[in-house]
């Protein structure tokens, strides 16, 4: 969760429970608007994908193993 999430998400868990429910329903609208734009994003994701798979494929791109992912996302000082 990046920090503006995250702060907003504690601002938001102040509300009452009704203003957090409205708040979560304004949330959802906005999404239902994006669907109309949902195959430009289907669209942007399979350009991005075959874009990484490129990289991946050319070892130009550095992974790491599941291990260290899960060490550095349980990391206290992320």
């Amino acid at each position: 969760m990046n920090r503006v999430v995250k702060e907003l998400y504690e601002q938001a868990s102040g509300l009452q429970p009704e203003e957090r429910a409205e708040l979560a329903g304004l949330l959802l609208e906005g999404l239902d608007d994006a669907e109309a734009s949902r195959a430009d994003i289907e669209a942007a994701w399979s350009t991005e994908i075959e874009r990484r798979m490129t990289e991946y494929n050319a070892g130009r791109m550095k992974t790491v193993s599941w291990e260290e992912l899960r060490a550095h996302l349980h990391r206290s000082d992320r």
